[in-house]
């Protein structure tokens, strides 16, 4: 891909924040040139694929988190096949939870990224906590495709955040999962995030947002990926 789908400007660190982009040449079934408006192209957004939320008994797993994962796997290979920008958040802190030092900060098995795919990290739930990912946003009318978890947490707060930006998201609210709360089982806080959502963004099932997003149509208004 082009250089210019990553601004230099963005080459900024802060302390739990690094931007991890070589520019490599993508080698992809379709090429952006081919949309009809490729400013329109939207980065695919997976959030927090580690380990974390497959740790059983851990208190940030996920029990019932199979279903989103296999969506997830989806709108990676698509995005990949098709040639679309992608970039993985990952949350490192310093608590019990996602520290550094555990081996629950790795990535989900399978969901590694690429050389040529970007890399985030953050402290806090919105991905818009990395500065380098809000610079890039900032720089980027195509808004963002965000799947991946927590929906009552990162999604949620990141989806917000970008609303208050003017950035386009399309939320894949079965490429994700939440916690339950307290007395709330988790599908039911789940269904509450999705309508919420809807408030501030448009949100797809993952198959909707595939068929809308085909080459062809990519550039269209709503179905260009926000």
């Amino acid at each position: 891909m082009a250089s210019a789908g990553y601004p230099r400007t963005i080459e900024v660190a802060a302390r739990h924040s690094t931007f991890d982009c070589k520019g490599d040449s993508v080698s992809s079934v379709v090429s952006l040139r081919a949309f009809a408006n490729s400013s329109n192209v939207p980065i695919v957004v997976l959030v927090d694929m580690q380990q974390e939320y497959l740790a059983k008994p851990r208190l940030l797993a996920i029990p019932e988190i199979d279903q989103a994962l296999a969506n997830c796997r989806r709108v990676l290979d698509y995005s990949r096949k098709s040639g679309l920008p992608i970039a993985f958040i990952r949350m490192l802190d310093d608590t019990a939870f996602f520290n550094r030092a555990t081996p629950f900060v790795r990535w989900i098995e399978g969901f590694e990224p690429s050389r040529n795919e970007m890399i985030f990290e953050r402290s806090s739930p919105s991905c818009y906590s990395s500065e380098p990912f809000a610079a890039l946003m900032n720089q980027c009318r195509g808004g963002i495709v965000l799947a991946g978890f927590a929906g009552e947490s990162a999604c949620l707060s990141t989806l917000i955040d970008a609303f208050h930006r003017n950035h386009k998201v399309a939320y894949l609210s079965d490429a994700s999962a939440s916690h339950a709360l307290e007395d709330v089982p988790a599908d039911e806080i789940h269904r509450a995030v999705s309508k919420i959502s809807g408030l501030y963004c448009d949100v797809y099932q993952t198959n909707d947002w595939i068929a809308s997003t085909q080459p062809r149509k990519l550039g269209k208004g709503n179905n260009a990926g926000g």
